[in-house]
């Protein structure tokens, strides 16, 4: 079940959740509206799972920065979430979909006691300029069923997030760098 606006403050307010930055007018019937932080990172050059990818990273600008079609571009969310007790969704939504930009499409799921600044996946269909502090999508929580387990235990490769992830998938392909 995914918590409506009014049960999200309360178990923020209970301690069950933490949004940080928060806001309580980003609060919408069945989400938060969370921002773009002010960092990104552009991929260089092309992709390759065995070897870390390289990346040229700057601060988005106040006066903003035009995203370019042919580029993907790593950013973070302004916003720290987590939360023990519930699962998390991030994605972006209709206004940012109106202007071309995909963002997180691949990994929106935030397990429980996932506590991070998310990296977000960003794509451009058509050159765009954005913001730091943008409104960029909807965050959700979601009741989980069945024994918890706190994704910051298990030692998971991305647990400890606070910024601009690249892959690592590196690191489990046979001949990847490592």
């Amino acid at each position: 079940m995914i918590l409506t606006g009014p049960a999200i403050a309360t178990a923020l307010w209970a301690g069950e959740i933490t949004i940080d930055p928060y806001d309580p007018a980003r609060l919408s019937p069945n989400a938060y509206d969370w921002r773009l932080g002010d960092t990104i990172r552009a991929c260089d050059g092309d992709l390759d799972a065995a070897v870390p990818t390289t990346f040229t990273e700057q601060s988005i600008p106040a006066t903003g920065m035009v995203l370019e079609p042919s580029v993907l571009y790593l950013g973070v969310t302004l916003e720290k979430t987590g939360s023990e007790t519930y699962a998390q969704i991030l994605n972006g939504d209709r206004t940012i979909g109106s202007l071309g930009i995909w963002v997180h499409v691949s990994a929106p799921l935030g397990h429980q006691g996932h506590a991070i600044r998310w990296t977000l996946e960003i794509r451009a269909a058509r050159p765009v300029r954005i913001y730091p502090g943008m409104t960029f999508g909807k965050l959700v929580f979601l009741t989980a069923f069945g024994t918890p387990a706190s994704y910051q235990q298990q030692a998971a490769k991305y647990a400890a997030t606070d910024g601009i992830e690249i892959s690592r998938l590196y690191e489990e392909i046979p001949g990847g760098v490592v």
